[in-house]
């Protein structure tokens, strides 16, 4: 195969350097744009609190709490989620043959030196993120954790942690030093939490787990402030380098160029691939932008299917309520209305749109035991007044979900530059929904895992 040839100067060209760099530029520009995307992700998503949390990816701030927490293993810290590593320093002069220049055999020696890991270990278990307005149930389990240092000591044999903590044995050419190194997640710690969440088994509450098709699931002791600042780094890092090899592409090409090449035949050596480098980098741009408004959009969607759904759930459970009323005693005309107008209540009144507004059936049932006390001697009314309760819980927390990331794909859609793609896009803010009397029980708490 021939990779090079000479040109009309008698120099050596080589013509698929040229090709190799592009492919290597629009790699690092790929890179860029991942780095970028995960950035706005983190931005564009709006902080929750605990009680907002319902069904979808969510971005909380908290500190980690756990009433029977781990004990790390250097420091011996309270903590949930820990990470060790034992490192040996060795050196070694190698003496190695080889042959010069002339043909001649000659011998040299060199040093090498280096780090062995002897020993590593962790653990971690589920802990609740707690802010000022509850907590979540957070499963470290398949997230990516940025635990903070929490030991890191280096020492020899003379100290008591050399083999106390330390293997009994030495590496091979060991210079007995040995470096212990731990980071945790401690209790109380500050942590930052980017991912899914879903509805817990035990009570009607939200807990955030790992989920493949999340596009992350983060558990940082880094603020969001200096998550967004890694991102942005890598995103102008990658962007800077993959520009510098389009300009490296058009020295090669410049090179290649006879020596009575016009100027404007060498400046477009160049630009074209600059220019290339450009419009890529604006289309990734675009489309990057788009998509995470149309990602938003369909959050929002999914937040007010939701609430649908569980309003659904609600209808099917009104003719038990009637059934059992009804077999007690004939109720009175004023209760069976408001039970009939529940009763229509399957589907919601999208917000922004004319239509009835909807109620919650909590006070409902509450005047329901009130006038009829025999109906709290009952285990079927009771039982049923408790799933209404868990409906209204539910109900609640989705539309706080859904007025939350309605609210900042809102914003979305006025910040300069996203408006421009929105507006091509034909996306239209959407309305927040505004309904009576839903409210969220607390949740009782056991930081067990």
């Amino acid at each position: 195969m021939i990779l090079a040839y000479l040109n009309e100067d008698g120099r050596a060209v080589a013509p698929f350097v040229p090709w190799i760099g592009g492919a290597l530029s629009f790699l690092c520009l790929l890179g860029s744009l991942h780095f970028n995307r995960r950035r706005r992700l983190v931005d564009d998503m709006p902080t929750s609190k605990t009680t907002g949390v319902f069904i979808g990816l969510v971005e909380l701030k908290g500190t980690a709490e756990n009433d029977q927490p781990l004990t790390s293993f250097l420091a011996e810290t309270a903590c949930v989620h820990y990470a060790w590593s034992i490192n040996e320093h060795w050196s070694r002069t190698v003496t190695e043959s080889y042959t010069d220049a002339q043909g001649k055999s000659q011998t040299r020696t060199r040093h090498e030196s280096g780090w062995t890991t002897v020993e590593s270990g962790g653990d971690s278990t589920p802990f609740y993120l707690q802010d000022d307005c509850g907590v979540v149930l957070i499963h470290p389990a398949g997230a990516k954790i940025e635990p903070q240092s929490v030991f890191d000591k280096t020492c020899t044999p003379l100290d008591a942690l050399y083999y106390g903590k330390g293997p009994a044995i030495a590496v091979p050419n060991s210079d007995h030093r040995r470096r212990f190194s731990e980071t945790a997640i401690s209790q109380h710690a500050p942590v930052f939490v980017v991912g899914r969440a879903r509805e817990r088994s035990d009570v009607v509450a939200a807990e955030i787990a790992a989920d493949p098709a999340a596009p992350m699931f983060l558990i940082s002791t880094r603020s969001e402030k200096e998550i967004s600042s890694g991102f942005g780094s890598g995103f102008w890092g990658w962007g800077i380098f993959g520009l510098l090899l389009v300009v490296g592409v058009g020295a090669f090409a410049d090179a290649e160029l006879p020596s009575s090449a016009a100027p404007e035949e060498r400046w477009l050596c160049y630009l074209a691939p600059a220019l290339i480098y450009f419009a890529a980098a604006a289309l990734g741009w675009v489309w990057m932008v788009y998509n995470s408004v149309v990602t938003l959009r369909n959050r929002v969607r999914q937040g007010w299917s939701q609430v649908e759904v569980q309003l659904k759930r609600r209808h099917d459970l009104i003719p038990a309520l009637v059934s059992v009323v009804t077999g007690l005693r004939d109720h009175e005309s004023t209760v069976q209305t408001e039970l009939a107008a529940l009763r229509a209540q399957m589907t919601a009144t999208p917000p922004g749109v004319a239509g009835p507004d909807y109620q919650a059936c909590t006070r409902t049932a509450v005047i329901l035991a009130e006038r009829y006390p025999e109906l709290t001697a009952q285990d079927s009314f009771l039982n049923l007044q408790q799933n209404l309760v868990d409906t209204e819980q539910r109900i609640a927390l989705a539309r706080g979900y859904f007025n939350e990331i309605a609210t900042h794909y809102n914003t979305r859609l006025e910040v300069v530059p996203d408006r421009f793609v929105a507006a091509l896009a034909g996306l239209r803010p959407e309305s927040l929904m505004a309904a009576n009397d839903f409210e969220r029980a607390p949740v009782a708490v056991r930081f067990q895992a």
